[in-house]
């Protein structure tokens, strides 16, 4: 029962990382307040769940409206310990190239400003709260390219840097802040981002996660579950002494390329090498003889 009398905020709640994450913070003694756009999902899980999960219609792209969820929570049970600002979504898939304004405006609110702001608006409720502490959602998508479209990686980047200056800016309060970096989980952001119909979602997500534990070290699909546990160690007393950091939660797969870790591909890599060093052989014995 890390979490018991404690008040947790959860954004994005309604389904995958969020919704499991409000399960666990609920399971372990927290009141949580599970907010979303999606009133039916968020509505379900607070009847569904074990604990006390109570739902708040919220929508993060609005900044009166992450102060409203702050504000309420605070008033209800006196402050708030933790928030997980995790609502997001893939964003607008043009790139750089093509993508127009409001596309990349879009992204930027949704992926980068709710954080800001829902830092912004909690943190009144937080000061003088023992162990109060923040945890972002960033991004494998934040190292480099090749994980996401354009602007939702550079939204996730910059979550990573907002996190370690909030961290900065809040020591004084003694609020911590810190990150986790997500691989590749399979949850609704995918199928939604490629516009999968709903018949086809369940299909998809097979898909997904055969695809996913073939491209990682670790042969298994992520699950919300495995974001979930590194939040509430990264909101708990355990992690007291860690802050302005991030956690990449990814399976391996930014370890490095494949041949480093798969044994087939390193055997075909190993054998392109050494008909490189022929070819350079060769070459230097023509070169010689001319």
């Amino acid at each position: 029962m890390r979490f018991s009398g404690k008040t947790v905020i959860v954004t994005g709640a309604a389904s995958g990382i969020g919704a499991e994450s409000a399960r666990l913070f609920a399971r372990e003694g927290a009141v949580v307040f599970a907010s979303d756009i999606d009133r039916a999902g968020g509505e379900m899980l607070a009847n569904e769940a074990q604990g006390d999960v109570r739902f708040v219609h919220c929508d993060v792209t609005n900044p009166a409206s992450i102060k409203a969820l702050m504000d309420q929570a605070a008033s209800e049970t006196g402050g708030i310990d933790v928030v997980f600002n995790n609502a997001a979504a893939g964003g607008a898939r043009p790139s750089i190239d093509e993508i127009e304004p409001e596309e990349w405006d879009m992204t930027m609110d949704l992926v980068l400003r709710s954080v800001a702001f829902g830092i912004r608006y909690a943190v009144p409720h937080m000061k003088g709260r023992p162990g109060a502490s923040i945890v972002n959602v960033s991004s494998v998508a934040a190292v480099g390219p090749g994980y996401s479209p354009t602007a939702y990686a550079v939204a996730k980047a910059g979550v990573l840097h907002l996190t370690k200056c909030a961290a900065a800016d809040l020591a004084q309060h003694s609020i911590r802040v810190n990150a986790v970096q997500p691989g590749f989980i399979n949850t609704n952001i995918f199928t939604t981002s490629m516009e999968v119909p709903e018949e086809m979602k369940d299909t998809a997500k097979g898909i997904i996660a055969q695809m996913s534990s073939n491209a990682q070290p670790v042969k298994r699909g992520g699950q919300p579950l495995d974001i979930a546990e590194a939040v509430a160690y990264l909101a708990s007393e355990a992690a007291g002494f860690v802050t302005g950091t991030s956690l990449i939660v990814d399976g391996g797969i930014t370890v490095g390329p494949r041949h480093c870790w798969d044994p087939e591909e390193a055997t075909l890599f190993e054998g392109l090498e050494k008909m490189e060093e022929e070819a350079k052989a060769v070459a230097a014995g023509q070169g010689s003889s001319n």
